[in-house]
């Protein structure tokens, strides 16, 4: 019976998604493009797709060209419209992802706005020295035409195998793709095979015009969450994995092929921690008193807001930096085309194949 509440539920969600896109395509709705270069980061499932160290690696290849801004939803935050994200907010004002962006990058203009016709003109209006805005998760938001459009999907979660929501897991259909200009598929295994290759590229790519990108997420050190901790983590340590992302099983897989993992508090994307959670670890550590709690840098940002954790609790937390590595030589082929699309930009004889 739930299974077919599911599916009924599907399809209505189905038909008012297909409708809002004929509307826009019809012209009833209408999309703005803007003189800058927007590249919207999106996907068309719930849960991690990777955008995060995508946003990340977008800013650090075009820092140095351009002044850039992000703009941001600022998922489950309890504020409301428009708001510039400073490095001593809370995650629960601005959202956790737009935090660490910002206290990963400090000067880098950082907003978050539900509406993003609005973000993108306040910022334009209030910082007319912005010259590119890269716009995290916004690809369903079609009242903004992007510029570029890349689109995240997890390769541990191949889309022809999902179903609309509610009885899946896509907030989009397939056919949404074919607005896409790139793809990266993210979270891709070391070994994986040209057969394998294919089968993405046979279902993402809605155009031949369109280009798909191979990635894997590389984790790198393992740093203290604060202060009290110690400064290094041998591997093999004894750890506890903790994580509050969409992908947790990605997360705890990568650990244990580090460190011994003792145990696993497997925990919603976003969640919010509170006291309860401070005595879950409390419980866990008190269980292995050799190991240590090792979680994502989204949920670092997050606990260092916690108020009134142990300073024994403390010094037994850390965090695992990760980042996005192309495989293939894709990195040089990947920037090599967003930077004709860029030179382009102004150029109206310039036209796109997508």
């Amino acid at each position: 019976m739930k299974s077919l509440f599911l599916k009924l539920a599907a399809s209505i969600y189905g038909v008012g998604i297909r409708l809002r896109h004929l509307l826009f395509d019809w012209g009833l709705l209408h999309s703005t493009s803007y003189d800058i270069p927007i590249i919207c980061l999106g996907n068309i499932t719930v849960g991690g797709t990777g955008k995060t160290p995508a946003v990340e690696m977008l800013i650090e290849h075009y820092d140095e060209g351009y002044n850039i801004a992000v703009l941001s939803r600022g998922y489950g935050r309890r504020t409301k419209g428009y708001r510039e994200v400073e490095c001593d907010d809370s995650y629960l004002n601005v959202g956790d992802e737009p935090l660490q962006i910002k206290r990963k990058y400090p000067h880098v203009k950082v907003v978050v706005c539900e509406r993003r016709t609005e973000g993108i003109e306040r910022i334009l209006s209030e910082y007319p020295e912005i010259s590119m805005i890269i716009m995290d998760d916004g690809f369903q938001h079609r009242y903004v035409k992007p510029f570029i459009n890349v689109i995240m999907v997890d390769a541990t979660r191949p889309v022809q195998c999902d179903r609309l929501l509610p009885a899946g897991q896509l907030r989009d259909t397939i056919n949404s793709l074919e607005r896409a200009h790139y793809f990266i598929v993210t979270k891709c295994p070391d070994n994986i095979n040209a057969a394998q290759k294919l089968v993405h590229r046979k279902w993402l790519m809605q155009k031949p015009s369109q280009q798909v990108f191979f990635s894997r997420i590389v984790c790198g050190e393992i740093r203290p969450i604060f202060a009290e901790g110690a400064s290094e983590l041998p591997e093999g340590s004894l750890v506890i994995a903790m994580s509050g992302i969409g992908n947790n099983e990605v997360f705890n897989n990568s650990l244990a092929l580090r460190f011994n993992v003792a145990a696993t508090i497997d925990l919603d994307d976003h969640h919010p921690y509170v006291m309860r959670d401070v005595q879950l670890m409390q419980s866990a550590l008190a269980k292995y008193p050799e190991a240590v709690i090792v979680t994502t840098e989204k949920d670092a940002v997050k606990l260092f807001n916690v108020q009134k954790m142990p300073v024994e609790l403390k010094a037994r937390m850390y965090y695992e930096t990760i980042r996005m590595e192309f495989l293939d030589d894709g990195f040089e082929e990947f920037f090599r085309r967003i930077d004709t699309d860029l030179k382009n930009h102004n150029n109206d004889s310039y036209i796109r194949g997508c």
